[in-house]
């Protein structure tokens, strides 16, 4: 077996650091991120299995069911906020809610405008809406 030369071994060496970083980085950000960056078949897949609560009216059901799907990633499952904002007890109009879901917030929000339609936006803001401290 032929042997490496230290420029040969400084390379490898440099590649398997790299490789090893990149991996812990992903591993980290499933950690941070949790089990909702991953798709798992028994997440909430029916506005029925969405309801928390009984006092839910059909579009909030299905707009808990869209946050979760859309939104909980950021907010958290209880929308109490992980690296977005707390959504409970929100003081902002209907329509400033449903501007920032449909154009996000430069920097800190991503838009949803064109994964959304405008009845799904307005089921998001009914869900919202039965947040309360």
């Amino acid at each position: 077996m032929k042997s490496w030369s230290g420029d040969k071994a400084m390379v490898a060496a440099i590649c398997a650091s790299g490789t090893a970083l990149v991996s812990m980085l992903g591993i980290a950000s499933i950690m941070r991120h949790g089990a909702s960056t991953i798709p798992v078949p028994t997440l909430v897949t029916t506005a029925q299995a969405a309801v928390k609560s009984p006092e839910l009216t059909a579009d909030a059901a299905q707009g808990r069911h869209l946050f979760l799907m859309n939104c909980a990633h950021c907010h958290g499952d209880d929308a109490r906020g992980d690296e977005g904002p707390d959504l409970h007890d929100l003081h902002r109009s209907d329509a400033r809610i449903h501007e920032v879901i449909t154009a996000g917030i430069k920097g800190e929000m991503p838009s949803f405008g064109k994964k959304l339609g405008d009845s799904d936006v307005r089921q998001l803001i009914a869900y919202v809406r039965t947040l309360h401290g």
